[in-house]
C-alpha cells in the first residue's frame, strides 16, 4: 500500500460516507453527484483492499477496518482544516464566511434576529443558515463539522463537545389583554402592565395550548401541569411557537411559554404576562465541538454569541 498514490480527498468522501451511512447523502454534504461519490467509494476500497462499507438495511455501516480508520481520518482533517483557517486568518469584515448554526424554533424567533443583525454588521461579507439537526444528531452534526454552533436546551454529551451556559429561563403564561382568570377583577387585572401572578387554583380553571416542538420538545411544562392534576386542561398543542400569537389571539386561551418569548410578545403584541403557582425552568446553553477551539473564525462567532445572549444568573 503506497500512501503516495491515495489522493487525499478521498478520505473526504470516506468520513462523510461514514457520517452519514449513505452515498447520497455523504454526495450531499460535500457537493458532489451520486456517480461522483461511488467512484470514490469504488477507488478507496481498491486503495485499502476492503470493502470499508457494507449494506445493513438502509444504511451503510463500516467494516472493521473503516471503524479503525474513520475517528483518526475526521481527526486529521478538522486539524488541517483549522490550521488553513488559522494561517490565512480571518477578517470580519471581509472573509466569506458561511455560518452553519442549530436553533430550535424557538431559538430561529428570538435569537436568530439579533445575531443576523450583528452579522450583516460586523460581518457583512458572511451568509448564515439555520440547519435543521434532531437533538440526538448535535454532537455528531458539530463533530463532522456540518454545523459551527449550537444553542439550545442541549446538553454536552459526547466528549469532543463543548458547552457554556447562556442563560437560564423558565415558563410564564401569557393572555390577551382583557383575558382575567377565575376570581379577578377584571379592572384591576386592567390597570398594571406588571406581570400578576396566577393561584393554582385560577391556573386549574383556565384552558391552556402547550407548543411540542418535535425535535426540541422540554416536557417540563407537562409534567409540570401532571403533577398539578391538569394535563387535561391543555386543549391546544401546536408543533412550533411561531402559532403561538394568532392562536391566543383567535381563542382567548391562556398560552404557556418561555418568559424570553412573553416579554417579545408583550412589547410586540400587548399581550399580558402571567406568573405561573410552579414555574418550571431550563439551562440554554452554547455548543460547540473542541476541534474548532483556536480556530479564529469560529472563536470571533463564539465571543460574539456570548455577547448577545449571556445573561448573569439569578
Amino acid at each position: 500500500m503506497d500512501f503516495r498514490r491515495l489522493d487525499l480527498n478521498l478520505l473526504r468522501v470516506l468520513a462523510a460516507i461514514h457520517r452519514t451511512g449513505s452515498v447520497t447523502l455523504a454526495g450531499q454534504m460535500l457537493s458532489l453527484s451520486q456517480p461522483a461519490t461511488s467512484n470514490a467509494l469504488a477507488r478507496l476500497r481498491d486503495f485499502f483492499g476492503d470493502e470499508l462499507f457494507v449494506r445493513a438495511g438502509s444504511r451503510l455501516e463500516p467494516t472493521r477496518l473503516c471503524e479503525s480508520l474513520a475517528p483518526a481520518v475526521l481527526t486529521q482533517l478538522q486539524t488541517l482544516e483549522s490550521t488553513i483557517i488559522g494561517r490565512r486568518g480571518f477578517n470580519p469584515r471581509s472573509s466569506p464566511m458561511h455560518w452553519r448554526l442549530s436553533l430550535s424554533d424557538l431559538g430561529e424567533i428570538l435569537l436568530l434576529p439579533p445575531l443576523a443583525g450583528l452579522l450583516r454588521t460586523h460581518a457583512p461579507a458572511s451568509r448564515l443558515t439555520n440547519v435543521s439537526v434532531a437533538v440526538h444528531e448535535v454532537a455528531h452534526a458539530l463533530e463532522a463539522r456540518e454545523i459551527d454552533l449550537a444553542i439550545g436546551i442541549l446538553q454536552p454529551r459526547h466528549k469532543g463537545v463543548r458547552a457554556e451556559l447562556l442563560f437560564r429561563e423558565h415558563y410564564v403564561a401569557v393572555s390577551m389583554p382583557d383575558w382575567t382568570p377565575l376570581g379577578t377583577v377584571a379592572a384591576y387585572a386592567k390597570q398594571t402592565a406588571q406581570p400578576m401572578k396566577l393561584s393554582e387554583r385560577q391556573l386549574a380553571a383556565a384552558d391552556t395550548i402547550v407548543a411540542s416542538p418535535t425535535a426540541t420538545f422540554h416536557g417540563s411544562v407537562e409534567r409540570m401541569l401532571e403533577r398539578m392534576k391538569l394535563a387535561d386542561r391543555i386543549i391546544l398543542r401546536p408543533r412550533h411557537f411561531g402559532a403561538m400569537p394568532d392562536l391566543v389571539r383567535s381563542t382567548g386561551l391562556l398560552a404557556i411559554v418561555p418568559e424570553m418569548f412573553a416579554n417579545m410578545l408583550h412589547a410586540r403584541d400587548g399581550f399580558r404576562i402571567w406568573v405561573l403557582p410552579r414555574s418550571p425552568g431550563y439551562d440554554v446553553n452554547l455548543l460547540w465541538h473542541r476541534s474548532t477551539k483556536d480556530d479564529p473564525a469560529l472563536h470571533w462567532l463564539r465571543e460574539h454569541a456570548r455577547a448577545l445572549f449571556l445573561r448573569p444568573l439569578e
